[in-house]
């Protein structure tokens, strides 16, 4: 009996598995960029990622927690004129945050330094990005410790006529969500972030931004 519920169970994770291929393919993305610990959905419209996604393996976050943070750099392997460069966001208001964190990625100077390229970088407000979203960041190691390991996809939400700053005119997202899971050990949850600097960080709670994870787009 219980030999059967393991097989329904197994059989059930993969009828309902998340298949990152039906968000990040050549349909999505102008460029998809393989940066060796997370791939980038790129879009040359916005400027900017649309997609990223990665594993954390439990047994290498916190590792090191590495403190010296390497500089933002341009993503040479992107055109010129679709690229986003760290001088655009200079008193643009908005901070450069990462969608592969910095954290997530400081076992090693090489998978640190990958995350500062410019196409894993989107305009957030400042207090989302270092209060509200800094959060949920810390959730993802957190289960990639208790279970093992956990796949991580974030998605970026742009409006139909974006703002944009700098001189190449980086278009800033009305808000960003994160898909944290485990098909095999059956736990997937799934938040939403408005980039919205009026958020009331004092009472904001990761609960408050939990999602049904078929809502999301």
């Amino acid at each position: 009996m219980k030999s059967l519920l393991l097989i329904c169970l197994f059989l059930l994770s993969q009828l309902f598995a998340t298949n990152i291929n039906d968000y990040i393919n050549r349909n999505n993305c102008d460029q998809i960029i393989d940066k060796e610990y997370f791939t980038i959905c790129y879009d040359y419209k916005y400027k900017g990622a649309i997609y990223v996604s990665y594993q954390l393996k439990g047994n290498l976050v916190n590792q090191k927690n590495i403190k010296k943070r390497p500089s933002f750099y341009s993503e040479k392997t992107i055109p010129n004129k679709y690229r986003s460069k760290s001088k655009d966001y200079r008193k643009s208001g908005y901070d450069r945050g990462h969608l592969a964190s910095d954290a997530s990625f400081d076992w090693s100077k090489k998978s640190q330094k990958k995350t500062y390229t410019m196409a894993n970088v989107i305009p957030q407000a400042p207090k989302v990005n270092r209060k509200a979203w800094i959060k949920v960041e810390k959730l993802e190691r957190l289960i990639a410790v208790k279970l093992g390991n956990v796949n991580v996809l974030n998605g970026i939400v742009y409006g139909n006529s974006p703002k944009r700053i700098g001189k190449n005119k980086i278009a800033v997202p009305k808000g960003f969500w994160k898909m944290i899971y485990n098909d095999k050990m059956g736990y997937k949850k799934c938040f939403y972030y408005e980039n919205d600097n009026n958020i009331n960080t004092k009472k904001d709670k990761l609960r408050n931004h939990l999602i049904e994870c078929n809502k999301l787009y």
